[in-house]
């Protein structure tokens, strides 16, 4: 393990499973088929999350059929090129698929699903590596995520991963974005609420490459947002109004464990319930599904990132009680039909 994958915890808030355990509530619609389309995939201190502790949060009593892993520039392979570095993390994700997919572990398919890292600033050299990733994968590689936070005030830089300005506007960047579409590969975007008009400049750019935002777009409430939350909304609901225009673009509900989201839900006495988690995230959500429209939005874990504050059960609890004045068919959308349809997944 290296010192870089270590400090990338830091972001993160400690996973505290005794707080978390006195939470206990009733499975909220257990027979819901679900597609759990963002969760990570690692072994850092103090840190694990490996297919033993994927598999006990999804035996949490929801119907969770499949997942998406996404990368986490884990298990980079420790020598070679550093360009062919981030394949030890496909090859690593494919093997607990590979695991899972056995049956011998419980019905669901962890990581049925791979979205690894390739930097696209290799511009045409990209391509190459892009095939690389689908060599190792065992048919699941299914985009990248190359991550784009960027915030010049360093109060704000809430993210563990921190990309130079501009990123999305990059040339060389640009050269090997075109490479994904040819390949049939998705690409996750992640960046501040600040940024979003950058996606959207990227996504007119290319019309035709299906690209999702995670995390809600990462509206931020720490720094100079902190305490600020109805002006930080107000402009993260315009940019994301401006974005849905874009019929590429999906986003995915969810992230807001996040402590650069300026929620204390982590720093309370007791774990929130799933009442209040869908209250504080109602707004977001509601926004989303409004201007995005259900078949574009997709509701994912973030786990671990986001266990440090709330359990997987009370997650899920918390999006059903968002979702119960949805129809039928954008409940489908929601929790396992937008992602099935991104990700090219068969529902289990």
């Amino acid at each position: 393990m290296t010192s870089s994958e270590a400090s990338r915890t830091q972001a993160h808030l400690a996973i505290r499973p005794d707080w978390l355990a006195r939470r206990r509530e009733a499975i909220i619609e257990p027979d819901l088929p679900i597609i759990d389309p963002h969760h990570h995939l690692w072994d850092r201190p103090g840190n694990r999350y490996l297919l033993p502790e994927i598999l006990d949060d999804l035996a949490s009593g929801h119907d969770v059929r499949a997942t998406v892993f996404i990368e986490a520039r884990s298990m980079y392979r420790a020598d070679g090129p550093e360009e062919l570095r981030s394949l030890g993390e496909t090859e690593f994700v494919n093997g607990i698929a590979a695991m899972s997919a056995s049956g011998a572990y419980g019905p669901a398919r962890v990581a049925a699903a791979i979205v690894g890292h390739v930097d696209l600033r290799l511009g045409a050299r990209a391509a190459g590596l892009l095939e690389a990733h689908l060599q190792v994968s065992g048919g699941r590689f299914r985009g990248i995520r190359q991550s784009s936070p960027y915030h010049p005030d360093p109060r704000a830089q809430g993210s563990s991963v921190s990309a130079p300005p501009g990123l999305l506007a990059d040339a060389n960047f640009r050269a090997g974005f075109a490479c994904l579409r040819p390949l049939g590969l998705t690409f996750d975007a992640w960046m501040y609420h600040t940024q979003l008009g950058e996606l959207a400049d990227l996504a007119r750019a290319f019309p035709d490459q299906p690209i999702v935002l995670d995390h809600i777009g990462g509206a931020l409430g720490i720094g100079p947002y902190a305490g600020k939350r109805d002006e930080v909304f107000r402009d993260w609901s315009a940019a994301m109004r401006t974005l849905a225009q874009c019929p590429n673009v999906h986003v995915k509900l969810g992230g807001l464990g996040m402590p650069l989201t300026g929620f204390d839900f982590g720093t309370r006495a007791e774990p929130p319930s799933s009442e209040e988690l869908a209250g504080a995230w109602r707004p977001y959500f509601a926004t989303c599904v409004e201007a995005f429209g259900a078949a574009r939005c997709m509701v994912e874990s973030n786990f671990p990132v986001d266990k440090g504050m709330f359990s997987y059960p009370v997650m899920w609890n918390a999006f059903k009680r968002f979702a119960a004045g949805c129809s039928a068919d954008e409940k489908t959308a929601l929790f396992s039909g937008t992602a099935a349809r991104f990700y090219r997944l068969s529902l289990p």
